[in-house]
């Protein structure tokens, strides 16, 4: 088993961070009064979607690419 990389761990931690953006924003959305603004947590929400769909892609290929070496 190798273990993670910095790349990876930090590709993996952005990807948290983003997917807790996209929560907060939905659950913000659905409250009916988002503290920024429904403009701004829209765009929250559409960039942190599929924001952390390519990062934890990216962290899943350097993962592969480590442990083929």
């Amino acid at each position: 088993m190798t273990p993670i990389t910095a790349k990876s761990g930090v590709l993996l931690a952005l990807c948290c961070i983003t997917a807790i953006a996209a929560v907060g924003s939905i659950f913000e959305l659905s409250s009916g009064d988002p503290e920024l603004g429904s403009l701004t947590t829209e765009i929250i929400l559409a960039a942190s979607i599929p924001l952390t769909g390519l990062l934890f892609w990216g962290a899943v290929q350097d993962t592969r690419a480590n442990q083929q070496r």
